[in-house]
């Protein structure tokens, strides 16, 4: 374990936003954690598990109290082979997601291709449930084995248990259990799920449902989240995000109507509201078309915090911008698409010691 003081947290983050912490340490295993996590209870000072610093907007003023990044990773992946063509393969909190994503393919296991190139530790995924053309990672997981803070003990969960939905999960915006691995079970045979995404059996050339080598469904995911700036490259300041900023809406039926309504008024009866069905009569509505419809274009915005020049969902910071001003330009986002189109749009990334506030409407 590394004890690092003072560190600004931007240098974690993909944003590259984020004041300093009190105090950062370093953590390689479990145990490590679970200490780490223990030891600041046991204070009562703050603490803050910071994995990849993907999907997190830190504050200006930083953090005040102890962050524990996660670097855990160390082990590689544990797995065990069924006899039914099933896979178990156990994965530490800290590990690159896009390592194991990597690592399964080459090894001929389906369940998780879809979701190549998504930055961040494998510990975040079950709490965000990680999603992306036409995958989530509930689909696969049968277990977290978190530290329980409240009754201090560690335990496995069964990812009945972990309440999984749209972006959410249990342990999104609950800080009682920290990830330590994740249990999945994937399958063999060399070729893809069955695929579910418009857009991507496009980029493969093939129709929804059909199944491709592995390695086919990598490379044309990859070069899709290229082009909307979604893949980390340091030579690209697009690439400097949280990724999708927003979360798309999901409306019952009557929000929907009411929508479609407003857009037939403002846009015209020929242009339809895209959308994909929900459970429970809901509509999902691409948060990206709000915003582009409501006047925010690829670019937008004043200074070096602005919207990406290849995706309306990613806020980039291109060149030293400030967290308060990233802030300041999802509020101006999300009040100008709830003024058009009556819709309210929610982040995405977790927000730390800082907040929208009630302007985001």
């Amino acid at each position: 374990m590394q004890d690092v003081s003072q560190e600004f947290l931007g240098r974690y983050t993909t944003l590259g936003l984020g004041g300093p912490a009190q105090r950062v340490v370093e953590v390689t295993n479990s145990d490590e954690i679970v200490a780490a996590v223990r030891a600041g209870d046991a204070t009562g000072e703050p603490l803050l598990l910071l994995g990849g610093g993907s999907n997190v907007v830190i504050a200006d003023e930083g953090f005040p109290g102890t962050v524990v990044l996660l670097r855990t990773g160390g082990d590689g992946l544990g797995f065990g082979r069924g006899g039914d063509g099933r896979v178990a393969v156990t994965v530490p909190a800290g590990m690159d997601w896009d390592a194991v994503v990597e690592a399964t393919i080459a090894q001929g296991w389906s369940g998780i291709e879809c979701l190549s190139g998504i930055p961040g530790a494998a510990g975040a995924t079950p709490i965000q449930n990680v999603g992306a053309y036409g995958q989530e990672v509930s689909h696969t997981i049968v277990e977290v084995t978190v530290y329980d803070r409240v009754e201090q003990r560690t335990a496995a969960m069964r990812a009945d248990d972990c309440a999984f939905g749209y972006r959410t999960s249990l342990f999104k915006g609950n800080d009682r259990w920290v990830v330590l691995s994740v249990a999945f079970v994937l399958h063999e045979g060399g070729e893809s799920e069955p695929i579910r995404y418009e857009q991507l059996a496009r980029a493969l050339g093939v129709e929804v449902g059909d199944r491709v080598p592995l390695p086919l469904v990598r490379d044309a995911v990859l070069e899709l989240r290229r082009s909307k700036g979604m893949v980390l490259d340091p030579a690209d300041p697009d690439t400097r995000s949280a990724g999708s900023f927003f979360t798309n809406p999901i409306l019952s039926a009557d929000e929907f109507a009411a929508l479609s309504a407003r857009c037939a008024d403002l846009l015209g009866a020929d242009v339809p509201v895209p959308s994909w069905p929900e459970s429970g009569d809901r509509v999902k509505v691409p948060a990206a078309w709000l915003i582009e419809r409501a006047g925010f274009t690829k670019g937008y915005g004043p200074g070096p915090v602005r919207i990406s020049t290849k995706h309306t969902l990613a806020l980039t910071n291109a060149d030293h911008g400030t967290t308060a001003e990233l802030l300041d330009l999802a509020r101006e986002i999300a009040a100008g698409v709830h003024k058009t189109f009556g819709v309210s749009l929610h982040p995405e990334p977790v927000l730390v010691n800082t907040s929208l506030g009630t302007s985001m409407r």
